[in-house]
């Protein structure tokens, strides 16, 4: 599988690797690794982007940044959820629903955390879980214009399936038959009337 590592200012290197080896690598979750392309020094690299194949879903290329270890840089860390089952509103039949799962952090390479855990254990129906809330490791920062304002989790209420309504349906076609034969007898009424008149008539 092609790959290219960017460098600052120096111009990109191009690589190839077998893509068990790449995929390997990834399925580690660190944010930080060294990449050694022809025999050359390893150098510190984080990954900068990754292409898919639109349909199957593999990858198919991967951008990757050299970074130095003394100097900050951004990076996408995981978010994952712990203490799901033990949650009070998720006990009580709510819907926990894991909105942000991914977060964008500032810090040294070597201290760019794999994953962020976000505590949900306490969690009550209609409670939310804001970014602002995630504890993370010393030296790291959210990047983030208002943390307050990312959500990470919510546990609504349960889900209440709406009951069909066919009894009210069935209900307003007998109304509507019934409101029908009325009208059929004086019909028939009328029409009665109208003959024995007629016979009435004819007789005098």
């Amino acid at each position: 599988m092609p790959g290219v590592v960017y460098s600052g200012g120096a111009e990109a290197r191009a690589f190839q690797a077998p893509e068990r080896d790449i995929r390997g690598v990834l399925a580690e979750g660190a944010a930080l690794f060294d990449i050694e392309i022809e025999g050359a020094k390893a150098v510190p690299v984080v990954v900068k982007e990754q292409q898919h194949h639109p349909v199957r879903g593999n990858l198919q290329h991967i951008d990757l940044q050299e970074v130095r270890l003394d100097e900050a840089i951004q990076a996408e860390v995981t978010i994952e959820l712990e203490g799901t089952e033990t949650a009070p509103g998720v006990k009580g039949g709510g819907v926990l629903e894991h909105v942000t799962r991914e977060v964008t952090v500032e810090a040294l390479p070597a201290e760019i955390p794999d994953q962020l855990i976000a505590d949900v254990s306490a969690m009550e129906i209609n409670d939310t879980l804001q970014l602002s809330a995630l504890v993370v490791p010393e030296g790291v920062t959210l990047v983030a214009d208002d943390p307050d304002d990312v959500t990470i989790a919510t546990l609504s209420p349960p889900r209440v399936e709406e009951e069909p309504e066919p009894a009210v349906e069935e209900e307003a076609e007998l109304v509507g038959e019934d409101g029908e034969a009325p009208a059929a007898e004086d019909g028939g009424d009328g029409d009665g009337d109208g003959g024995g008149d007629s016979g009435d008539s004819g007789g005098e």
